[in-house]
């Protein structure tokens, strides 16, 4: 799995799936967001489409 690095949506893909960024296979964290309006983890790192994400990218 690789993690986009700009707005750390993880994928299989060499390009952001969301943004069309390039993603990059060193990332840790994983998060997993499914309901955005109501996560306030969510709000606070900007996320607004469900999905997979990582905590830090590289």
């Amino acid at each position: 799995m690789k993690a986009c690095t700009v707005c750390k949506m993880i994928s299989s893909k060499d390009h952001c799936p969301s943004c069309g960024n390039p993603t990059s296979d060193n990332w840790s964290g994983l998060l997993i967001i499914t309901d955005p309006e109501e996560s306030k983890v969510a709000r606070e790192l900007n996320i607004e489409i469900p999905g997979e994400y990582c905590l830090r990218v590289r």
